[in-house]
C-alpha cells in the first residue's frame, strides 16, 4: 500500500536509465526497497525535487553494510583525518551549488546559505585536525600501578540530523563519529533532506569506505525507532523533536544503547560549543580503563 504523502518512484524509460530518488548505502546509491519517493517543496509550496522513502529493510541493508565496514575502527587515525580533510575540499568545490540547495529548501539568503557552507567546510577540517589527538590519559589510582584510560569508538552509532542549519547540522554529526572510527546510518532532516541527498557525491568522491556513512532518507521518527530497535547497532544519537526522542530511548532500552538525545530543544549549531567540540567527541568514542601495575 502506497505510503501517506508518497509518489511511485520515476523512471526514465529511454534507454533503460533508472531516475528513480536514491538512498546511499554501502558506498553507493541504491534504490529504496519500497520503490516510493517523497515530494520535497520549499518555502513557497513548489516541488523542488524528490528523495527515496526509506523502509525498515532500507535500515537493515544499511545496519548490515555499516557491520562489514568494521575495519574503519582500526584504521589510523592520520588514515581517518586525510579522508575528513578531503570531504571537506570537495564539499568546497562545490559549495555554490551547496549555497543554492540551501536558498531552495530553506529560504535563506545568500549571505546565510553561503555561511552555512563556509561553517561546513571548516566543521569537517575541526575534526580531521581532532582525528589523532582525542586520544587517551595515564590516571593515578590509590594503589601501586597505573591506569590507562583508552578512547575508543562506540561501533555503528544511528544519527537523526536535526530540521534547523540541515547542512551543518549534517556535517556536525557525522564528521566526529567518523573522525573518532564508528560506522554511521544517517537520517536526514525531514523537510530539508536534500543537503544530506546532494552529499552523497561528496562522499562518493572522497575515499569515504564503504558502509562507512549511510544515508537513508524518508520518515526520521519511524526510520530513529527502527533503528534504535536494532540489535547491531551499538548507539543512537537524535536530534528531532521531543516525541522522537522520547521513542527513541524507550525503544533503545531493551539492547542497553547509548542515547544522546535533544527533547526537542533547540541547538545552535554554528555556536562553537553547541555545534562543535569535546562534547561531540565524547559522545563518539567508549572509555576502556587497564590498570598496569609497576614499582615495588
Amino acid at each position: 500500500m502506497k505510503p501517506p504523502a508518497a509518489v511511485q518512484a520515476r523512471r526514465l524509460k529511454n534507454g533503460g536509465i533508472d531516475r528513480t530518488a536514491k538512498l546511499f548505502i554501502a558506498g553507493r546509491q541504491a534504490r529504496p526497497d519500497g520503490g516510493y519517493s517523497l515530494d520535497i517543496s520549499g518555502p513557497d509550496g513548489r516541488s523542488i525535487a524528490l528523495v527515496a522513502d526509506g523502509n525498515r529493510k532500507d535500515i537493515r541493508n544499511a545496519v548490515e553494510a555499516a557491520a562489514k565496514a568494521e575495519s574503519w575502527a582500526k584504521a589510523a587515525a592520520h588514515l581517518r583525518a586525510q579522508i575528513l580533510y578531503y570531504t571537506g575540499e570537495n564539499l568546497s568545490a562545490r559549495g555554490d551549488e551547496f549555497a543554492e540547495r540551501l536558498r531552495q529548501m530553506t529560504g535563506a539568503t545568500r549571505k546565510q546559505a553561503a555561511g552555512e557552507v563556509a561553517a561546513s567546510i571548516s566543521r569537517l577540517f575541526a575534526y580531521a585536525a581532532w582525528a589523532d589527538k582525542f586520544d587517551g590519559a595515564v590516571h593515578s589510582p590509590p594503589l601501586r600501578g597505573v591506569a590507562l584510560a583508552m578512547k575508543e569508538p562506540v561501533g555503528i552509532i544511528g544519527i537523526g540530523c536535526p530540521d534547523q542549519a540541515p547542512l551543518l547540522g549534517l556535517v556536525s554529526l557525522i564528521a566526529p563519529a567518523i573522525a573518532m572510527g564508528n560506522r554511521t546510518i544517517v537520517i536526514p532532516s525531514n523537510p530539508h533532506p536534500l543537503s544530506a541527498t546532494d552529499f552523497y557525491q561528496v562522499l562518493e568522491t572522497s575515499d569515504v569506505p564503504a558502509g562507512v556513512v549511510n544515508i537513508v532518507s524518508g520518515n526520521r521518527g519511524a526510520l530513529m525507532k527502527t533503528l534504535a530497535e536494532h540489535e547491531m547497532v551499538d548507539g543512537v544519537w537524535c536530534f528531532g523533536d521531543g516525541s522522537e526522542s522520547e521513542a527513541v530511548e524507550r525503544a533503545s532500552a531493551h539492547s542497553i544503547k547509548r542515547t544522546w538525545v535533544n527533547n526537542g530543544k533547540a541547538r545552535d549549531w554554528h555556536h562553537p560549543q553547541q555545534g562543535e567540540g569535546r562534547e561531540f567527541l565524547r559522545q563518539a568514542t567508549e572509555v576502556k580503563n587497564i590498570w598496569i601495575p609497576y614499582g615495588e
